[in-house]
């Protein structure tokens, strides 16, 4: 691939748009974030607040703890952590200064029971719209199809800023558009370290240092020290580490992680692995960066068209990009890689996301293990063909098919599992 030409620098900065740091499950963070800047422009603390959200937002938001709050859960806890104590300027990191006296003020405001939740009627999957009222003021914003995508600021009825909903981030979509895997593959090998060290070091340090967190200590269920009382062998520790960094996450753990696709998770996921095999195989720095550069890659391509959030889970994308990644430190080819998305996939895809949770590092752990077997298969001999299920010749086939099934295919999938997890 030319250094210069316009698809790497695409590449590049889908790699830097994509993995930025957020401290916490990331729809909590993103009502916060509206509701800070909600309240920025109200200039004020306000009386009462109006939160109206899409089902994925009830869904993600419901059961996960949001940080620095004494372990509160839920839409309210998030919106007032940001009314209370948000710096908007920190985007997705917005209640990552939260200071000891601003907790109580947070448990003070959910106790005037002044947020009121409404479930928003609305095509977009991602939907968050907060008004906020004081005396005779009122200001609206709202967020759509990603975490910090606000298209509506209003104040007292005057549009102070406004972004057509309906173009759904189309310069980031486009720019996705151009990804596949033979690129992918290419620009994995030729990109200039010193254009990608800074992003993929961050990821390094802060999904290592959650991991480590959540096999030190007590969150969630558990399922990475779980795992590592299985065995020591490296499949593993490379379970383990993924499932770790979301056992502290979910349960809030106030240490930031770098995102994939908009989603912590999915982040950890499809790093973790690939850098607990690169320990194992004693590979050079630049071969971890360029199977991480891969990893990212692959995870985004798969995840690009089918939405931030849907009833699809996004640790199968992620835990399939992880087995490329190991797969690429192991000297594997663009064959090799191709193969390992199609094996990979074709075991996992039927994984459900039934919101933010503990059980999510489960399902990290059952997807990266399927992104392993998808490798090991390849190494075999052995593949799955076109016509077994959902698989189709050729990989970028195969990942289209996926796309359908986790866009269309489930969208009825996912208003059960909303009616379910809300009683309805």
């Amino acid at each position: 691939m030319v250094i210069d030409n316009k698809k790497y620098q695409t590449y590049l900065q889908i790699l830097k748009e994509e993995l930025v740091p957020a401290m916490g499950c990331t729809e909590p963070i993103a009502l916060a974030y509206c509701a800070s800047k909600a309240r920025d422009v109200l200039n004020a603390v306000p009386t009462h607040c109006l939160v109206e959200v899409s089902g994925n937002i009830i869904k993600n938001v419901k059961s996960v703890i949001v940080p620095n709050t004494h372990s509160l859960k839920g839409i309210e806890a998030a919106v007032a952590a940001g009314i209370i104590a948000g710096k908007t300027d920190r985007i997705l990191e917005v209640i990552a200064d939260v200071k000891k006296e601003q907790i109580s003020k947070i448990e003070e405001y959910l106790a005037k029971d002044c947020i009121e939740i409404k479930p928003l009627d609305s095509d977009h999957i991602l939907d968050i719209k907060i008004t906020l009222f004081n005396n005779n003021d009122k200001v609206v914003v709202r967020i759509v199809d990603q975490h910090t995508n606000i298209i509506l600021i209003e104040k007292n009825d005057e549009k102070i800023f406004v972004k057509d909903e309906n173009c759904k981030c189309q310069k980031e979509n486009n720019n996705r558009d151009c990804l596949n895997v033979a690129d992918i593959y290419e620009f994995a090998n030729t990109v200039k370290i010193d254009d990608i060290k800074a992003t993929i070091e961050r990821q390094i340090n802060y999904n290592s240092a959650i991991a480590k967190e959540g096999l030190e200590n007590d969150y969630g269920a558990n399922i990475g020290s779980v795992l590592l009382k299985t065995g020591d062998d490296i499949a593993i520790k490379a379970k383990a580490m993924a499932a770790a960094g979301s056992d502290a996450r979910m349960s809030g753990c106030e240490l930031p992680v770098v995102i994939n696709s908009g989603s912590g998770n999915q982040g950890l996921t499809v790093s973790l692995p690939v850098i607990e095999y690169a320990k194992e195989l004693k590979v050079s720095q630049t071969k971890l960066y360029r199977a991480l550069v891969l990893a990212n890659l692959i995870a985004i391509h798969q995840k690009s068209g089918m939405g931030r959030l849907s009833a699809y889970c996004g640790a199968v994308s992620a835990g399939c990009a992880a087995g490329c990644g190991i797969a690429y430190l192991y000297g594997g080819d663009y064959k090799c890689i191709a193969h390992t998305i199609v094996n990979s996939l074709a075991i996992t895809s039927g994984i459900i996301c039934d919101g933010a949770k503990s059980s999510c590092a489960a399902k990290i752990a059952a997807s990266v293990d399927a992104g392993i077997l998808g490798y090991r298969m390849y190494i075999e001999g052995q593949q799955f063909k076109d016509g077994d299920g959902i698989v189709k010749k050729g990989v970028e086939n195969t990942i289209a098919n996926v796309v359908r099934l986790g866009k269309e295919g489930m969208k009825e999938t996912d208003k059960e599992i909303i009616k379910i997890m809300t009683n309805c």
